[in-house]
């Protein structure tokens, strides 16, 4: 390949096992993140990925350049042509013969082939391959595109598992590259030669994002439909897709789905809408209360007073009756035989379940499954291989958005392992089923309380959720404000564009300052990506979605 300069080791700028330095042609526009290989010792090849590009002349000071334009005029010609050159910093990924001794002074710089590319970063042969994107290199004419792939293995089990997403919101397309990667999962799962069997489960919480997956882009380009080519995919919607709304009087009152779209999935036998019975749903009470702060945990205690039907909570058979029971309560002096409960504590009770109550239509008391109508609980017992599901909960409130979402868990939970009460064999069930929530700041931020059960459903999946098969998918705007315990169990991280002030946190401490610089600026379609098969952050790009786009919400 061509040479582009040599290796610079000096008294103060030595090389190392780590990093090495090359003068290159002032004009070569080289970029961080690109590629480029040292001849080395015994004929070996060192490669290098780009961090740091910096321009040098033989000028002392900046006065020098002053004085040569007539002192200051800056229209004036200077009468001397300085000696120039780039001075590039590159950190070593790999040799092709393990030899990790520092690069010489004078020995040559090369860009780097497509292959050279693949086998300086890891991605030369990778075994179970899964398209993660693709990497654009150098300027024409000696541009090269790489296909890249992650290892499935560590990306949905059983090596690793999880993948968090960050990035503001809107220029970052954190939903888009999380169905880009959830589209390349399911292509390969529909191939009958793969052993393993994988579902899917999407939580849509903006507008209509998720609720035409299985509807073609029509607006790709000739181009774009390539790429997908290119990276082996097949270029057409999800398979096997079937929404969930939440259920109202009124078909779509509580979504953001227009009402006749909603009336033809249903005829398609492709959406029901999702109602909470009492007397199958009331143990998941708990959820409604994830973000209260609860020190002395009165509210977990009274939640247990009604599960376990105590006192007069005995025989109550609709949400009606146990809004009246809980009214009771909450007069002075009748506060049922459970004295350590106080007063107060069931009036705040009252007043946050009342007000979840109030707000939306899907707490029923019976559901026709004539009508479309179902529990979330008993699709999800039935969740074949390749199934897609689209739980739309985008125009609920807060509170009962994360009801269903930790009904959801712990429902995906139960089934995998074997507590659901139905005859169901193992072997029916998906190996592996992937949850994918945006917005997960709402449930995991370190500011929610302690003992939310939906970030302790959250900790359990992601610290114990590999071995069982479930396998969560989860963005938020900002890294730093997710809880570590989360974020630390996750494999693979994806971080799009954000601002100054967030890549100062901790979280992006081993970032190099180049590269963190990046993150401010990346464009839509454009990841930096840190995996464990991967020896260096990656920077990708990947094409827009493939199913059906809203523009208006």
């Amino acid at each position: 390949m061509k040479v582009i300069g040599k290796i610079t080791a000096t008294e103060k700028m030595p090389t190392t096992v780590d990093d090495f330095y090359f003068w290159t042609d002032k004009e070569l526009i080289l970029k961080p993140f690109d590629v480029v290989k040292v001849s080395h010792l015994k004929e070996s090849v060192t490669f290098g990925v780009v961090e740091e590009i910096s321009h040098l002349t033989d000028s002392a000071s900046s006065l020098a350049g002053y004085i040569s334009s007539d002192f200051g005029e800056v229209s004036a010609t200077s009468y001397m042509q300085r000696v120039g050159m780039n001075y590039v910093k590159a950190k070593v990924v790999g040799n092709s013969k393990n030899i990790y001794t520092p690069v010489l002074d004078g020995f040559p710089v090369s860009l780097a082939s497509e292959e050279d590319v693949k086998e300086a970063l890891g991605l030369k042969d990778v075994k179970n391959p899964l398209p993660a994107g693709y990497i654009e290199m150098y300027e024409a004419p000696d541009n090269i595109t790489v296909p890249v792939n992650f290892n499935s293995h560590f990306l949905i089990g059983p090596e690793g598992a999880h993948l968090n997403i960050s990035g503001i919101s809107g220029l970052a397309s954190k939903t888009s590259y999380a169905m880009f990667l959830l589209k390349a999962i399911q292509d390969q799962c529909l191939d009958k030669k793969q052993k393993e069997s994988v579902a899917f489960v999407f939580l849509n919480v903006k507008g209509r994002d998720l609720l035409a997956i299985d509807e073609p882009n029509e607006e790709l380009t000739e181009d774009e439909l390539n790429i997908y080519k290119s990276l082996g995919m097949d270029p057409q919607p999800f398979k096997n897709v079937k929404y969930f709304y939440p259920y109202s009087p009124e078909i779509g009152a509580a979504s953001y789905a227009k009402k006749d779209d909603i009336k033809s999935q249903m005829i398609l036998n492709k959406a029901e809408s999702y109602k909470y019975i009492f007397k199958e749903d009331k143990e998941s009470i708990d959820l409604l209360f994830s973000n209260v702060d609860d020190p002395n945990q009165t509210m977990e205690s009274i939640v247990n007073v009604i599960i376990s039907e105590q006192g007069d909570f005995a025989g109550i058979q609709t949400w009606d009756d146990l809004q009246h029971k809980i009214t009771d309560h909450t007069k002075a002096g009748n506060t049922g035989k459970d004295k350590e409960i106080t007063v107060l504590s069931w009036r705040k009770f009252n007043r946050l379940f009342k007000k979840t109550l109030d707000k939306t239509t899907i707490f029923c008391n019976s559901y026709n499954k004539d009508k479309k109508e179902t529990r979330l609980k008993d699709a999800i017992k039935n969740i074949q291989k390749n199934d897609a599901y689209v739980i739309d909960i985008a125009k609920l409130d807060e509170e009962t958005q994360g009801f269903v979402f930790g009904d959801v868990m712990r429902s995906i939970y139960d089934l995998k392992l074997g507590q659901m009460d139905d005859d169901r064999k193992e072997a029916d069930i998906p190996n592996k089923i992937v949850i994918f929530i945006d917005e997960l700041n709402k449930y995991a931020s370190k500011d929610v309380p302690k003992y939310s059960p939906i970030l302790r459903q959250l900790l359990d999946i992601t610290e114990r959720g590999r071995s069982l098969g479930i396998i969560l998918f989860a963005a938020e705007q900002f890294k730093s404000d997710i809880h570590d315990r989360i974020k630390g169990n996750c494999a693979t991280h994806a971080y799009g564009r954000t601002n100054a002030i967030e890549v100062s946190k901790h979280d992006y401490q081993f970032i190099p300052s180049v590269y963190k610089s990046m993150l401010t600026r990346l464009k839509q379609g454009e990841y930096i990506l840190q995996n464990p098969i991967f020896r260096s952050l990656l920077n990708i790009k990947f094409p827009k979605p493939v199913y059906k786009q809203f523009k208006n919400g």
